[in-house]
């Protein structure tokens, strides 16, 4: 008796409910059944003066306009970057910064403001590159049980992840080159990851992936500092730290992050301190410190393309690289 008055009521629930949708207009039917997909039910067709109006959109759409000069994917419009890849843009430059502990003056994105700088320089020097939105977190102890300190990370899981995925989307954009290039010492093992696991998975067709070391050469532009500038900057060859001041922070990092903005060095603030000093090199006047900035950029940039050059003259090749420094 129980089972059958169970069936009644069910049965009754759902003539009941069918009845009311039955009652309901069709309009407000249809825009209940696609609130799953977003609320937007079905469209209406459109009235002669709608289809009017959007004919005479299609045809303004078609009419050609000036592209903007950028390198950077975020920037441009889903028809600019077709059109570039297949006008022959096919190198993808993947950048890896991350935040991270710089001291009382620099901002903890540094490697994300010097990479701004230095992918424009690399991609337009390339000539035929396009750069895909930086990678602004990096490997970290993001399961650490004490609160307070550290920085917004990723596990090392995660990174290797997430950077395998950035070079598969962007071989399904088209390019034929996807480079990785990274500004902090702690990304070099994922990058390497990445791009082997990449290169096993599609063994050069339709693209191959390479991780550049020579991108992460600091001690290059320490040499020029101290030998072709004759800057007696009080810190060894590629360490990260000077003798003097002993903080994560040297000439070369504040004059490239001043070129994006000299905000994140703190200038004002630190000319106001007098603090606009670091490791016994005056950042004054800061016309000088960005000169010298620009040089620092060129030199990166040169040594970066050269080694991309040298990388894409044969198959990608596995290797280890020490993690160190910046």
């Amino acid at each position: 008796m129980k089972v059958s008055r169970l069936i009644q009521i069910l049965t009754l629930s759902v003539f009941g409910m069918s009845t009311l949708l039955a009652q309901q207009p069709p309009a407000q039917q249809a825009g209940q059944r696609g609130r799953g997909g977003g609320g937007r039910g079905q469209q209406q067709p459109l009235t002669p003066e709608q289809e009017r109006i959007k004919a005479e959109a299609q045809i303004r759409l078609q009419r050609p306009m000036d592209k903007l000069d950028t390198v950077w994917i975020e920037e441009m419009t889903d028809p600019e970057v077709r059109a570039a890849i297949s006008g022959g843009k096919t190198i993808g430059l993947i950048l890896t910064g991350g935040v991270e502990s710089n001291g009382p003056h620099l901002a903890s994105g540094k490697h994300n403001y010097i990479l701004r700088q230095t992918g424009e320089a690399i991609a337009r020097r390339l000539g035929n590159a396009l750069v895909a939105p930086i990678l602004t977190l990096e490997p970290g102890q993001v399961g650490r049980t004490e609160i307070g300190g550290g920085w917004p990370a990723l596990s090392q899981e995660t990174y290797r992840a997430v950077l395998v995925d950035m070079g598969d989307s962007m071989r399904g954009m088209g390019f034929k080159n996807i480079l990785y290039l990274g500004d902090s010492g702690s990304n070099t093992g994922g990058m390497q990851t990445a791009a082997n696991t990449l290169n096993d998975k599609y063994k050069g067709m339709p693209a191959n992936f390479y991780h550049i070391p020579e991108y992460y050469d600091y001690a290059s532009v320490h040499r020029y500092i101290q030998n072709e500038l004759k800057i007696p900057e009080q810190m060894g060859i590629g360490q990260s730290n000077g003798w003097s001041d002993a903080i994560h922070e040297d000439y070369s990092i504040d004059a490239l992050m001043m070129l994006e903005d000299p905000t994140t060095v703190r200038y004002d603030q630190r000319v106001k301190a007098g603090r606009a000093i670091i490791n016994g090199v005056s950042l004054q006047p800061k016309e000088k410190v960005l000169e010298h900035g620009r040089q620092f950029l060129d030199l990166r940039a040169r040594l970066t393309v050269e080694g991309i050059r040298k990388a894409l003259a044969a198959p990608p090749i596995r290797y280890g690289n020490q993690n160190r420094g910046q």
